[in-house]
């Protein structure tokens, strides 16, 4: 772990004005009609909020919110294997039925018991919008509530990830919710935001986008292993966590070095020389398998619905100039070919090997010629308020503009993109033909897991709905293989075929530091930001 030292609010000349009324107006809107806390932890996570429901988008800063008012059925500890958290479970010997016990203690923040028909309902609806989940929901016979605390899981076929599913520690975690609220379709965000989770959504204190409020929840009951990952105990320490936007980095920077918070999610690798030496803030890499960043292309519309511009497209990027316009720092940042991430059990780069490479200007430029492009510019997406998503698509537009695309950058911010890439409209009518997003590692390290590896089109696949039988054919070998050399086998294949249509394009890897003040204690590492076993000192 890495202490740095504090420089006070110190900003490049030039821009002292702009900086300290950035920071005024951030600084005001931590403590506006707020209570005095003792312990209240004051964050600043990589993007706001607007998006409540964390079923219906895999955004992480709303997965993050799922975190803390939601809890799992089940979640993943640090060795990477699935543990009880809501529930026990077993498996049948046949391996056809898994029945689900829940704990006791559990209860809504409307203080109603937590029963298996709000599980049932919670994963159908979760099913709905998951990939795996759809996958697991394709082979199963019925999923029922036997008793109050019981949920009971038939399967039609043989499934060999149910556990890993209903455990994945991200895009989509399995929430449970009220019976009432899981019963809105998956295509409708839920009206209310009530779950049995270690902290309370603080409504009345909500401004979407700038600033959100958690408290305690005094009825949780902890379980009683340790914490690890998003599995254990989750005992929270403090009365409240504030989540406070704040678009400028530097912003952010000068009031965690002023003690006006106490977290950052994500600061920027180059600002992070500002906190050197600092006896008062710790900075490290708590996700420590990192992120992919990746673009994705929309099967569609015109251009990327043929399959040879997509590839030029492919062919036109480069892992090495993304990467050093997004991290800079190579001590965080390494090429990476295989979609499931390196250094995972599945790791390939099977059909990416042009992706180790430099951009293939002239190979790009002679697949746009052979399928006859006629200039049609590309709508590529572009956030300008968090800073692990805006450099790439600048880097990008060059870079297509140099192969020969037309490029329509459009600036807007994340919010707006998340809400915009669900559009199936065609690009001059409000819809899209590339955007950028990230991954992190445990989202991605399978088939079944990874979203975009979904090849069910309009209906089931994942932004950008790529219309693919023959991936999806894959997909079923996999969940059916019997055994690790196997699955192997058919990951491999699947990756291959996956770079040749062009599901996505890989853009390499890369970790992500945190800072906090050292008045905190116990900042656990996970793939996701936690909450829980913090403490603050007075």
């Amino acid at each position: 772990m890495k202490h740095l030292r504090s420089l006070g609010t110190a900003v490049p000349q030039g821009s002292l004005r702009r900086h300290l009324l950035a920071s005024a107006i951030a600084l005001a809107s931590i403590g506006v009609a707020s209570p005095v806390f003792a312990q209240e932890i004051r964050a600043v996570m990589h993007s706001g909020l607007r998006v409540l429901d964390p079923i219906i988008t895999t955004a992480h800063i709303t997965r993050n919110h799922g975190y803390m008012i939601y809890d799992t059925l089940l979640a993943v500890d640090e060795n990477q294997a699935p543990q009880p958290q809501m529930a026990e479970w077993t498996v049948s010997g046949d391996g056809m039925a898994y029945t689900f016990t829940l704990r006791d203690g559990l209860k809504f923040h409307d203080g109603a018991d937590v029963k298996a028909a709000d599980v049932v309902a919670s994963l159908k609806r979760w099913a709905e919008r998951d990939g795996g989940g759809q996958m697991l929901m394709g082979y199963t016979a019925s999923i029922e509530a036997s008793d109050d605390k019981t949920v009971v899981l038939t399967l039609s076929e043989p499934f060999s990830y149910v556990i890993e599913l209903i455990a994945k520690p991200s895009a989509v975690p399995a929430f449970i919710m009220p019976e009432r609220m899981a019963s809105t379709p998956g295509t409708e965000a839920v009206a209310e935001h009530i779950g049995s989770g270690p902290f309370r959504f603080m409504d009345a204190e909500y401004e979407p986008g700038v600033r959100v409020v958690y408290e305690k929840f005094e009825d949780y009951v902890p379980r009683s292993e340790p914490a690890s990952w998003t599995a254990g105990g989750k005992n929270v320490l403090v009365d409240r966590v504030v989540w406070v936007n704040m678009p400028d980095a530097q912003t952010g920077i000068n009031a965690l070095t002023s003690g006006e918070i106490d977290y950052m999610e994500q600061p920027p690798i180059d600002l992070l020389p500002l906190l050197e030496g600092s006896e008062d803030i710790t900075v490290d890499v708590l996700n420590t398998l990192g992120y992919q960043t990746m673009g994705r292309l929309n099967w569609l519309h015109a251009p990327f619905d043929d399959v040879r511009v997509r590839r030029a497209a492919m062919l036109a990027l480069n892992q090495t100039d993304v990467l050093g316009a997004l991290i800079g720092n190579p001590d965080y940042y390494s090429v990476c070919a295989s979609m499931y991430g390196c250094d995972t059990p599945l790791a390939t780069d099977a059909g990416g090997e042009t992706m180790m490479e430099g951009s293939d200007v002239e190979g790009a430029k002679a697949l746009l010629a052979e399928a006859g492009y006629d200039g049609t510019p590309i709508v590529l997406m572009q956030p300008t308020d968090v800073s692990s998503v805006s450099p790439q698509p600048v880097v990008a537009a060059q870079l297509l503009r140099e192969a020969g695309f037309t490029v329509d950058l459009q600036p807007m911010d994340w919010q707006t993109l998340v809400t915009r890439r669900a559009s199936q409209a065609a690009p001059a009518d409000g819809g899209w033909n590339m955007f950028f997003t990230n991954w992190v590692i445990p989202e991605v390290w399978n088939p079944i897991i990874n979203p975009m590896l979904n090849g069910g089109g309009t209906e089931k696949a994942w932004f950008g709905w790529p219309d693919d039988p023959e991936l999806e054919a894959m997909r079923k070998e996999f969940v059916q293989a019997t055994s690790d050399e196997e699955r192997q086998e058919i990951a491999t294949r699947l990756h291959q075929h996956a770079y040749e249509v062009v599901n996505y394009i890989p853009l390499g890897q890369y970790l992500s530091p945190s800072a906090w003040r050292n008045e905190l204690s116990g900042v656990r590492k996970s793939p996701v930001p936690l909450f829980w076993d913090i403490s603050k000192a007075e």
